[in-house]
């Protein structure tokens, strides 16, 4: 590992100019778990290394009284998915904060760094583009905001320009009869990385039974986290049925640009998709309110 300088930042606006300061290579750090892997790893260099991690600002958890999530960019995921607030209005973000590493990485992790990581596999950002979350962004040109869906540009790439920083995640409040669900594949029980994740958010009209809206995000099938516009379309507008959602889950797979690794191959993936969205979608509903035992098909529960 090169050497590097470390300061640790009492304020957000000391973090950004620590970070524009540098006459080289910078980064935040807030639980370490993907950035010290990298450094010791030598996959990247930096002259310094500005800790996030005792700023308060970036470390709350708050919901206020419309429903409205703030997450700082550095709260630990056991502060998330511990969140009482967040396991009742949230459900779909408890299931990807709990399973992002092990417990003892998850008192460290921290949504916004998986999100800043941009891992194609990143658990939690399927997640936040059904939710339709949006990225709060501070930098020496003040802040502006980025949806999530439009924050990862590539492997390991963001819109984060030079020493800007995300310093929260804001998920808007849930509304009457929706619901969503997270999934990934993976071949351990725990501490392993997606070969397929999916994310599926569904909202409906008891009245009509129709869907009236309805969001699907893929994970490890593309360099970044995807939509699925031809599946939700399928969906919109539809009576909940088991043919709806059949459809649309085989519709999910023109979405996906998966390739072949020692994870699995790129066919082996396709079908993880299907398999994927049909479950989600399942859950997603009952969370939503609908009695999926009485679809017929596959019923899932969970």
């Amino acid at each position: 590992m090169k050497p590097f300088e470390y300061v640790a930042a009492r304020t957000i606006d000391e973090a950004v100019e620590a970070l524009a300061s540098s006459k080289g290579p910078a980064k935040p750090l807030a639980g370490g778990t993907d950035l010290v892997v990298q450094l010791n790893e030598g996959r990247i260099t930096l002259d310094r290394v500005v800790d996030i991690g005792r700023i308060p600002e970036l470390k709350r958890v708050d919901v206020d009284a419309q429903g409205q999530l703030r997450l700082g960019a550095a709260a630990p995921c056991v502060d998330v998915y511990s969140h009482l607030n967040v396991q009742r209005l949230f459900p779909m973000l408890v299931d990807s904060a709990s399973i992002i590493g092990s417990v003892q990485v998850q008192s460290r992790a921290s949504i916004g760094g998986n999100l800043c990581n941009a891992s194609p596999s990143g658990d939690s950002i399927p997640t936040l583009i059904c939710l339709g979350a949006q990225a709060v962004i501070q930098g020496p040109s003040g802040r502006r905001v980025v949806p999530v869906e439009e924050f990862c540009t590539g492997p390991g790439q963001t819109v984060l320009q030079p020493a800007e920083l995300v310093v929260e995640i804001v998920v808007p409040a849930p509304g009457e009869n929706e619901g969503g669900k997270y999934l990934r594949f993976i071949p351990r029980n725990e501490m392993d990385i997606a070969v397929v994740g999916v994310g599926s958010w569904i909202r409906w009209e008891p009245q009509s039974g129709r869907i009236t809206d309805a969001r699907i995000a893929l994970g490890a099938v593309a360099p970044t986290p995807v939509r699925a516009p031809e599946a939700e379309a399928a969906l919109i507008g539809k009576e909940v049925s088991w043919d709806v959602i059949d459809e649309a889950s085989r519709l999910a797979v023109n979405a996906a640009r998966p390739i072949s690794d020692v994870r699995g191959s790129a066919e082996y993936r396709r079908h993880l998709v299907s398999v994927l969205v049909r479950r989600t979608l399942l859950a997603a509903l009952e969370r939503a309110g609908v009695d999926v035992k009485d679809l017929g098909g596959e019923a899932y529960a969970g």
